[in-house]
């Protein structure tokens, strides 16, 4: 059978979480729920590596403003994550190429990011952080969620995930005029913040 829809879902699921799809896979691969696992994710330093930053991601995604900076820092290292497992899946499977296979797993884990990320920086346009919360907890369970019944149903997983990165693909477009007006705000404020510690230099006032 083709690696090709496990290599789908986990490339969106590395879009969102790619530390959390590194332990579940290599969890599964070591509990022998699937043969599909290659050693190199199950592994105890990658499984102990992929926890810590899971958990390090776990918070930071929860924190308005912070979660945003985390996805800037993660828009490389999603989308190597998702290549890297397509790679790793298609050369356990040697059903599909692996260059093919990353480059599925890198594209769909990019357009995922995306998604996230622009949403991120919509929901904080809000200042309340329970919107975030709500959203982080949601992400990580669909992700789980998605990940595992990929081991036991993969074409269906992949529809699922396929719907998912097509709805959040629209979604994001509508809301591209509200995170725009945000970013303007913030170049504003940013701009505004210079000229007053200029005016200070000049005049020689103390900082308020």
């Amino acid at each position: 059978m083709s690696v090709l829809p496990l290599v789908f879902t986990s490339g969106w699921a590395s879009g969102i979480n790619a530390y959390a799809v590194v332990l579940l896979l290599g969890l599964f691969g070591r509990t022998g729920l699937t043969d599909e696992i290659p050693a190199s994710l199950q592994r105890t330093d990658v499984l102990i590596v992929a926890t810590v930053l899971f958990l390090c991601e776990a918070v930071a995604d929860k924190i308005p403003y912070v979660d945003s900076i985390w996805d800037t820092v993660h828009t490389v290292i999603r989308p190597v994550s998702g290549a890297v497992i397509g790679a790793l899946l298609a050369g356990q499977s040697g059903s599909l190429p692996d260059i093919t296979a990353g480059a599925i797993g890198g594209s769909t884990a990019l357009a995922s990011h995306f998604v996230k990320a622009g949403t991120r920086m919509a929901i904080n346009t809000s200042p309340e952080p329970f919107t975030n919360v709500a959203m982080s907890i949601a992400e990580d369970l669909g992700v789980a969620g998605l990940i595992t019944f990929a081991m036991f149903n993969p074409q269906a997983a992949a529809i699922i995930a396929a719907v998912l990165l097509a709805a959040g693909l629209a979604i994001l477009f509508f809301l591209w005029s509200r995170i725009r007006r945000f970013l303007r705000r913030r170049a504003q404020r940013r701009e505004e913040r210079r000229l007053a510690a200029e005016a200070r230099e000049t005049t020689g006032a103390p900082p308020h």
